[in-house]
């Protein structure tokens, strides 16, 4: 977007990052260039609403050729065309469309309340969150609110039309687990994969991440082991994809499975390099919903219509207990295999999507944590511009004496943790590039995470998962070592 930016009104990309960072919004940045830019057209016309839905219709019609060509020229090109017709307010706008970031401060909770609030004097508003968790669509709901609150908990699920994933709580111990979810409870083995729910309908399956998006064409493997090993017309099944190194069958981190995740071309390539296994757990929908069923009802039809195959699609790992060692056993295990942990379910509770409810609960062993020192950050955007986020993460090699990155603190940070990190790093910065800078590695934080993760990515050749701040380490001055942190990686 610098580049379609630039090339529409002959700005430079440097003058175009340095508003950015001041702004925190890139749509902020295009109006400021085009109200001051150097190339003008010889006839200025009026932009009207069916010639920009066009462009961008023209734009996005051009995704299939660009892949192919991994040449995204034409795009830019038509993209510049529309900032350059833009007036500066319009190049606003045009530009946070294309971003698909419109910066209106309306999230989806406000949405929720607005429509209490509108038809029902601000009650129901469990119903409103409810209707949106099923269709993941606010134009429907709001429809619904207008034929009144019935109308609106008659809404259901659809096949095709993903619905929030029910979430998991995290908890300390097992006891704590027992306690959430009662006994007996179901365990599952928590997989380091990625969280597929699966629709099947009529022979047609789509396969939709946790995130609500389509990856349907990123995994044909997934769609034949379904098609091959579920036995049913109408169905939707929560399950997980694990990825697996076909030359010695280990189980491969979600870091690797997830360069499948992304990618929309060379598909059949990664396939072969990461194969992958489909392990339902859950089932939301049998030719019509299950929602309101228990969680062992739920698991008994799950039973009756998969057919297990190695290493394509196998029921998940689980057993039902009321025994804390037959839990801490069953952890054990998952955790030797290369899995995250073990998850706690509730037996007779029904599904609640998009709610973290206590019905299942999830178990991670604790790893010790680690103190790095921020060797970089970025400015951040939106309301959060002018501070230092994305902070990238060091550890001491002793052998180079240099630090050396294991991954980058991008979410958890409050806004006071942010402007206290902000403070202290701004004097540090020895260079910048566009809203990235570098800065002298003498802020020190003491670092939780879910895993250590071997890493192409790092120079340090590993790679933390989830780090976020525990504390800051003012009272130390050398970051923890490469080594330990090898050590660290050898003992999960």
């Amino acid at each position: 977007m610098v580049d379609v930016i630039s090339r529409a009104t002959g700005r430079s990309e440097e003058d175009i990052t340095e508003v950015w960072r001041e702004e925190g919004d890139l749509g902020l940045a295009a109006e400021e260039m085009v109200d001051g830019k150097t190339q003008q057209r010889l006839v200025q016309k009026t932009l009207t609403v069916e010639e920009v839905m066009q462009t961008l219709d023209e734009i996005a019609s051009m995704e299939e050729e660009a892949l192919e060509s991994v040449d995204v020229s034409k795009k830019v090109g038509k993209a510049a065309d529309l900032v350059s017709a833009s007036s500066p307010r319009e190049a606003r706008y045009a530009v946070r469309n294309l971003l698909q970031n419109m910066r209106l401060g309306v999230a989806e909770g406000l949405i929720r309340d607005a429509l209490a609030e509108a038809f029902f004097d601000g009650e129901h508003v469990e119903d409103i969150q409810h209707a949106y968790d099923l269709t993941n669509d606010f134009r429907q709901v709001a429809k619904a609110c207008q034929d009144g609150i019935e109308n609106v908990q008659e809404l259901e699920m659809e096949l095709f039309r993903p619905v929030n994933s029910m979430l998991a709580k995290k908890v300390e111990s097992i006891e704590e687990g027992f306690e959430e979810v009662g006994r007996p409870a179901g365990i599952d083995f928590k997989y380091d994969g990625v969280r597929a729910q699966i629709h099947v309908s009529g022979g047609e399956v789509k396969v939709f991440t946790r995130r609500l998006e389509d990856i349907t064409e990123q995994f044909p493997d997934v769609v034949e082991a379904v098609e091959q090993n579920i036995d049913a017309e109408n169905a939707i099944i929560d399950t997980e994809i694990i990825g697996y190194d076909p030359e010695n069958d280990s189980t491969v981190p979600f870091q690797r499975l997830s360069k499948r995740v992304k990618r929309k071309y060379d598909i059949e390539r990664l396939r072969q390099e990461i194969p992958v296994e489909v392990r339902p757990f859950d089932l939301i929908y049998l030719d019509g919903s299950l929602l309101q069923q228990t969680y062992a009802e739920r698991l008994e039809s799950l039973r009756g219509i998969v057919r297990e195959k190695r290493r394509v699609l196998r029921l998940v790992d689980h057993v039902e207990t009321s025994s804390k060692e037959k839990v801490a056993e069953f952890d054990q295990r998952a955790t030797s295999n290369g899995h995250e942990g073990i998850m706690m379910k509730k037996m007779d509770a029904r599904y609640k999507p998009g709610k973290r409810v206590g019905y299942m609960v999830k178990l991670k062993p604790v790893m010790e944590t680690l103190d790095l020192a921020v060797v970089g950050a970025k400015w951040s955007e939106g309301r959060r511009s002018g501070w230092l986020g994305r902070l990238k993460l060091g550890a001491w090699n002793e052998e180079e004496q240099e630090h050396e990155m294991v991954g980058r603190m991008a979410t958890g940070l409050t806004d006071d943790e942010l402007e206290r990190i902000t403070d202290r790093l701004e004097p540090l910065v020895v260079e910048e590039d566009g809203r990235d800078v570098t800065v002298e590695p003498e802020v020190l934080l003491e670092v939780e995470y879910e895993e250590i993760q071997q890493s192409p990515t790092y120079e340090s050749g590993y790679a933390l998962r989830f780090p976020r701040l525990k504390a800051f380490r003012d009272d130390k001055h050398q970051a923890d070592t490469k080594e330990k942190l090898e050590r660290l990686y050898t003992q999960q």
